[in-house]
């Protein structure tokens, strides 16, 4: 895979995460639009549930096994960081 095939594959990747995530837990009206980088435990966008769900997601759509170890805000804490997980995770599988 050369360089500009990853970089497509990331941003479809990222792009992917970042509509689940407005669309499952962006639903009270009042959050502003979903900024990749934000903390999003820090500012209540996904909670404990929310994160196996997210799990769930990743798991199904890109055929990954997301480990218990892997559950770090390092892998989860924002739309970016979840992408290069899958990403990652999609590249060594």
């Amino acid at each position: 895979m050369d360089n500009s095939t990853a970089v497509i594959g990331l941003n479809l990747i990222r792009q992917q995460i970042h509509e689940y995530v407005a669309m499952n837990f962006l639903f009270d009206g009042s959050s502003g639009p979903l900024d990749d980088d934000m903390p999003l435990a820090e500012n209540n966008v996904l909670d404990q549930t929310g994160v196996l769900e997210l799990v769930l997601f990743l798991e199904e759509t890109y055929g990954i096994q997301v480990d218990d170890a892997d559950l770090t805000p390092e892998n989860f804490d924002s739309v970016n960081a979840i992408a290069d997980y899958a990403y990652l995770r999609l590249a060594n599988a």
